[in-house]
């Protein structure tokens, strides 16, 4: 790639887990609530695809939610820093974000959409979260660091902006580039069409239906994470469900990408991408080519499946 090209440093900016794991902690919680309130309001859809936040130009987003006959929207602005919500009859509110409780990040979110007259309301455990306290007894998570919540939502956007690339090239069931505020993780999954085993659920803190819902079908996934156990940085993911025989043999790309057995997925290390001459490459080359393992190995129909271009 010629030097003029190559990505500037602030593109795919560091985001080492260990300088911001406090922070990660309660952003995870706060977008727990947030999201729930949309889960509140939602038609139910397959796999969950009602409850996912999405990239913004400025953070994070619910997307409109209805409320009755109105509509209101909750954004993470992680450039004012600011929980913004806005309203179909030009309501706006929100507070600011900065180093507060997650009780007091719940009770300042619900005392918002009462003013509005948007009442809410919510499950108050958190999901896929071990040891969970509930959000307006959490006096534990108390942290933000607007600079690492501003790095993390600029490697999602360029996460999306990748991950979109790749779901284009995919004609079959494809679910939209989205934020599954459990993990967290931005996600986005291809389905074979065929169904699925059921799945033995088991999730910390999230029901069994729900994730037998989730993997009712065929999928091969991929996602971005901020990091935790049993892999302690920020990475890249990708897995099959139900995984083909031989799947953790399968050679993928780029060489840094290795098969994670505790967790049953293939992992590429952020910094292998940031790093890289070529990011948007190099996380391409780990998206198609654990995809590839997947669909050949699974027997996927793969040329009714795929676009191809002349």
């Amino acid at each position: 790639m010629p030097d003029a090209a190559r990505p500037g440093p602030d593109t795919w900016p560091e985001l080492p887990l260990e300088a911001w794991a406090d922070t990660s902690a309660t952003l995870h919680l706060w977008m727990q609530i947030v999201g729930k309130v949309r889960l509140a309001q939602s038609a139910w859809l397959n796999h969950s695809w009602h409850v996912t936040l999405y990239p913004t130009t400025r953070g994070l987003t619910t997307s409109p939610i209805p409320h009755g006959t109105r509509f209101f929207q909750l954004d993470f602005d992680f450039i004012d820093h600011r929980l913004v919500l806005q309203t179909s009859d030009g309501g706006v509110g929100g507070f600011a974000l900065q180093p507060q409780c997650v009780a007091t990040f719940y009770r300042a979110l619900l005392r918002e959409l009462d003013r509005m007259d948007l009442h809410v309301d919510i499950h108050r455990f958190p999901n896929e979260v071990a040891d969970a306290i509930r959000f307006d007894r959490d006096t534990v998570h108390c942290s933000y660091d607007a600079m690492y919540a501003n790095r993390y939502w600029r490697v999602l956007t360029q996460a999306a902006r990748v991950f979109n690339v790749f779901r284009a090239g995919f004609a079959g069931k494809c679910s939209p580039v989205h934020v599954f505020w459990g993990a967290p993780d931005l996600a986005v999954t291809r389905f074979s069409g065929r169904a699925a085993p059921m799945h033995p659920g088991g999730i910390p803190n999230l029901p069994d239906w729900v994730a037998r819902d989730a993997y009712s079908q065929e999928v091969s996934s991929c996602g971005f994470w901020a990091g935790g156990d049993p892999v302690p940085y920020a990475a890249f993911y990708a897995y099959a469900y139900p995984a083909p025989p031989r799947f953790d043999e399968a050679v993928v790309q780029p060489p840094a990408a290795f098969y994670q057995r505790e967790l049953g997925e293939f992992i590429l290390p952020y910094d292998a991408v940031r790093l890289a001459d070529d990011p948007d490459t190099t996380l391409l080359a780990f998206l198609q080519s654990t995809y590839d393992a997947a669909a050949t190995l699974g027997d996927w129909d793969r040329d009714r499946l795929e676009r191809r271009r002349s």
